[in-house]
């Protein structure tokens, strides 16, 4: 055996140009495929960890009724200890009490619905932070005449400045790339640009009785910070509930539709405000990572905690079952998108092996003449496809985990259009690569799978070999 691996190694290099040919279609093969699917799957990642570190969590412990009719009748008991009793189960990174709710939300002659969630203003950093969201930066008319006024700034970057006019920003990043500024720009002129743009902001406290208003609810009510609101709505079992809320702060979402209606408040004054002591909506519970098999572990032990038979731990997929049959969909077409580019692939590998037998189909002819056994000749071209295989899916693989590396800690950043339409729906507007795993592993699997099939050609074409007919040609 390690005298026919031997020749079959020999072999390849007689012919340097069929192997690299055949090398490169393998080598090609498992790099596209390989990048292609770490994209994809990325960009679920990363819409899903938008989802689930904002909004749902990965895990929610609920009333049973909830879900289906979500009013504040449908809350349950909330006490420290269920928190710390879940805290402790193997994974759980955060615990974190939410009170939601509807009500209006008036100031002068502006009246609104709002979408009220009361919070722990502590916890929640460690799920949504929503003080890192507070609104940082604002471009407004005094802000633009201020840049003037400093006349440090050139006119072509001022004009960059005024075409984004009433936009606010929770972070330097999103400004940076919706100016469009190149790097020297931003080295020279953005540190003016926030010092004029920038605006105070509060946050919560604890016991705080004010509240955190949307920036585009804000913009509607005319509100800022120091102002009140107006809150109307119906508590607890059908009570009315009524306060007047001073603003502490504003926040920047990332969704256009939360942003036109948010309202974050303590839960002690929500609690107070409809009139539901000791009543949550929701404990949010958030993991180490989101695979199907830490889930249902850990939605398994939730539900093993809870004393109260009518509250329930569902998953971040039970509770968005719409988005998720999306993802699903989009990613069975994306995995057609590759059974197509395998189906391609194969015809290149298949057909270089043609090439292949028919170049050396004398050569097959004289060494069957001269008494090389068909089996030991099969055995040293399938050792040979091996070794074609090997180099193809080993420099594939290796040329792909640079890539995959760079984009993975460096996405790329959706700037224009694109960028405005991701930013629009929700998500932040940038494309990175999946971490290595399973997918990584099994474009290695399926493009080797090709090469033995492939491989089957010459080994029924040996063994039909007629050393006349060969020696002829």
């Amino acid at each position: 055996m390690n005298e026919e691996f031997k020749i079959a190694w020999r072999n390849l290099w007689r012919n340097r140009r069929r192997t690299m040919i055949t090398a490169a279609s393998i080598f090609f093969a498992v790099f596209f495929a390989v990048i292609m699917r770490s994209y994809q799957l990325g960009s679920y990642d990363h819409m899903i960890n938008n989802l689930l570190e904002s909004f749902t969590g990965y895990i929610q412990v609920q009333q049973v009724k909830y879900q289906d009719n979500p009013l504040i009748d449908n809350s349950f008991d909330y006490n420290d200890s269920i928190v710390a009793a879940i805290s402790e189960i193997d994974r759980v990174v955060s615990v974190t009490p939410h009170l939601e709710s509807f009500a209006l939300a008036s100031s002068g002659t502006q009246t609104k619905g709002a979408a009220i969630i009361a919070i722990d203003p502590e916890k929640e950093k460690n799920f949504s932070d929503p003080e890192n969201k507070l609104v940082k930066y604002r471009i407004t008319d005094e802000a633009i005449s201020r840049l003037k006024d400093a006349g440090t700034i050139p006119d072509n970057v001022l004009e960059k400045v005024k075409k984004n006019p009433g936009r606010s920003y929770s972070s330097t990043a999103r400004l940076e790339l919706d100016l469009g500024l190149t790097d020297e720009e931003n080295e020279n002129f953005m540190p003016e640009i926030l010092k004029c743009a920038e605006v105070s902001n509060g946050y919560l406290a604890n016991d705080d009785q004010g509240i955190l208003v949307s920036d585009r609810l804000a913009s509607y009510l005319k509100v800022a910070i120091g102002d009140t609101v107006i809150l109307m709505g119906q508590g607890y079992h059908g009570v009315s509930a009524t306060g007047i809320f001073p603003v502490r702060g504003i926040i920047k979402m990332p969704s256009p539709e939360i942003d036109n209606k948010l309202i974050l408040m303590t839960i002690p004054a929500a609690q107070k405000f409809f009139d539901a002591e000791g009543k949550i909506t929701a404990l949010v519970v958030n993991l180490t990572d989101k695979s199907n098999r830490t889930i249902k572990t850990a939605k398994t032990r939730i539900n093993a905690l809870l004393s109260d038979k009518d509250t329930v731990a569902k998953t971040w997929y039970e509770l968005n079952p719409v988005l998720y049959q999306q993802i699903q969909g989009d990613s069975q077409s994306g995995q057609a998108m590759l059974g197509v580019l395998y189906f391609i692939i194969f015809f290149g590998i298949f057909g270089t092996v043609l090439m292949m037998v028919s170049e050396r189909k004398r050569e097959f002819g004289v060494l069957v003449a001269i008494g090389m056994q068909k089996k030991k000749l099969q055995r040293i071209v399938t050792i040979e496809m091996m070794w074609l295989g090997a180099i193809g899916l080993v420099c594939g693989l290796l040329a792909s985990v640079p890539l995959i590396l760079f984009f993975y800690y460096h996405p790329i950043v959706l700037k224009g259009d694109l960028g405005n339409m991701m930013a629009e729906w929700g998500w932040d507007a940038v494309m990175p690569t999946a971490w290595f795993g399973s997918y990584f592993y099994w474009q290695a699997v399926i493009v080797a799978l090709m090469v033995l099939l492939a491989t089957l050609y010459p080994i029924r074409k040996i063994g039909l070999l007629k050393e006349i007919e060969a020696l002829k040609g």
